[in-house]
């Protein structure tokens, strides 16, 4: 590889740091190689990052806290790291975890930082499409990359992205991978009225995003696995078909810790704004259900208010729903009416009858006769609840609130559910107690069913709060 250099002068960087949120976690050891004409030059320094690591960091690095122990802040090496990434194509693996951290180390010290990026993940996936994983132990081992000192030290990772590179030119032609590191490199057509530099901070991590308008207007949220990649988007090929795009002016994100803080996130979003170019969806201003009371033994349904539930008594109540109007509940009942054969009367589909008449209108027809007693309520009962139980209101099935825990072990989170009800997430048990005494949210019948959805998938693989205290317990 000796003979290649890419034609702009570029810098190799390996970061290692107390964690992977760069808002909240610090550098502990900066590793650059810089490669231009007049050759290559590395530098590494460790950080003093002015907070403990965490247990887990220093099982992966092997840098601990006595190792930073009189090592120099991010400030006091702030102008020599600048200067050395000065007008260079910034290359990284997983580049936006190391840029994201150097920008927020610039940021608190009120230093603006701006650079091209270059992911040797992404180069590594155009130029070897074959393969599936992209990690740096999968080049190593794919490549027979020589690992001199220790992994996850920052100098030893970014020499192994030089050795990357020198493996990639010997594979491909020149010209083949100087196109793709073009490709990957080249900036978004982004409205005229949005400053590049809101894309600049945008992470590779899950999370939801709002674009807004003049006056702050709200105009879509959306959500991605990948806040980078979902927002980018909607800039490629796809802008055409969306004008509202030239109306953006301004854009926020919310990372989350994986996808269902994601969806939570946007949900909220969603409610809380009211966009104006998400497709909207059914408004929820009638929540109802139908619930079976007895009378005379045979049940009938009547319609009850969702707000008037006990949501641990919903199945010994024999409660269905929830719905969004009055119109959606009855459409329920008249569907099944004819395939289970059931009395529209009974229903309340049809209303009481006129002195005389003796059964409903599909007496003797799809109406087996109950109105009539030529079945008996019992069997009547039966059908109607065979052809309800797929509608069941799930109960609460928990004695208080639960968290459902997402994201690595060193940046875990804690979603709060109460009675089908989203209370927020904290990063720290002792964010509970706060939380758990605020008002609570009305009951929401999307956040609802994501909710049921993923406690089917989770089973019981949920942390039980305790109310009174941030003690919390696991159910397996």
């Amino acid at each position: 590889m000796e003979g290649w250099r890419y034609p702009e002068p570029m810098v190799l960087v390996d970061l290692e740091t107390t964690g992977a949120n760069p808002l909240r976690d610090r550098v502990t050891e900066i590793g650059l190689i810089e490669i231009d004409a007049d050759g290559l030059r590395r530098w590494s320094t460790l950080v003093d990052p002015g907070v403990p690591i965490p247990e887990f960091i220093q099982r992966l690095t092997g840098i601990d806290d006595a190792m930073v122990a009189g090592a120099p802040r991010f400030a006091e090496v702030a102008d020599e790291v600048a200067q050395r990434l000065r007008g260079r194509l910034f290359v990284a693996h997983n580049a936006r975890f190391d840029y994201g951290f150097l920008k927020n180390e610039f940021k608190r010290l009120g230093l603006p930082f701006h650079a091209t990026v270059l992911c040797t993940v992404k180069l590594s996936r155009r130029l070897y499409p074959q393969h599936f994983k992209h990690n740096l132990d999968s080049l190593v081992e794919r490549h027979g990359l020589s690992v001199e000192g220790e992994r996850h030290r920052a100098l030893t990772d970014a020499e192994l992205l030089w050795q990357f590179l020198g493996a990639a030119t010997r594979d491909h032609p020149t010209a083949e991978v100087e196109a793709a590191i073009a490709e990957l490199t080249r900036q978004p057509a982004l409205p005229p009225g949005l400053d590049p530099a809101a894309l600049d901070d945008l992470p590779e991590l899950p999370g939801a995003y709002v674009f807004r308008g003049e006056d702050a207007t709200p105009l879509y949220v959306g959500r991605n696995a990948n806040l980078r990649k979902g927002v980018l988007a909607h800039f490629g090929a796809r802008a055409k078909s969306l004008p509202w795009l030239a109306a953006i002016r301004g854009l926020e994100w919310h990372e989350a810790p994986g996808d269902l803080g994601a969806r939570l996130l946007e949900l909220r979003l969603l409610k809380n704004l009211a966009p104006l170019h998400n497709a909207r969806g059914k408004p929820a201003r009638e929540l109802c259900a139908w619930q079976l009371v007895e009378h005379d033994g045979l049940l009938v349904p009547e319609r009850v208010d969702v707000a008037r539930l006990d949501f641990t008594r919903t199945e010994r109540d024999r409660v269905f729903g929830p719905f969004r109007s009055r119109r959606d509940a009855n459409k329920l009942l008249d569907k099944l009416a004819e395939p289970f054969r059931l009395c529209r009367r009974v229903l309340g589909l049809e209303p009481a009858p006129k002195s005389g008449q003796p059964g409903c209108a599909d007496c003797g027809g799809r109406c087996k006769g109950v109105c009539v007693g030529r079945e008996s309520a019992a069997q009547h009962n039966a059908r109607l609840l065979s052809a309800l139980a797929r509608s069941a209101f799930a109960p609460w099935p928990f004695p208080g609130p639960i968290g459902l825990p997402e994201g690595p072990e060193w940046a875990s989170r804690l979603h709060v559910i109460d009675r089908w009800v989203y209370l927020g997430t904290v990063a720290d048990p002792a964010e509970l107690p706060a939380l758990l005494q605020t008002p609570r949210p009305a009951f929401d019948i999307d956040f609802y069913q994501l909710l049921q959805q993923e406690l089917r998938q989770r089973g019981e693989q949920v942390v039980v709060l305790a109310t009174s205290t941030s003690t919390s317990t696991s159910k397996s």
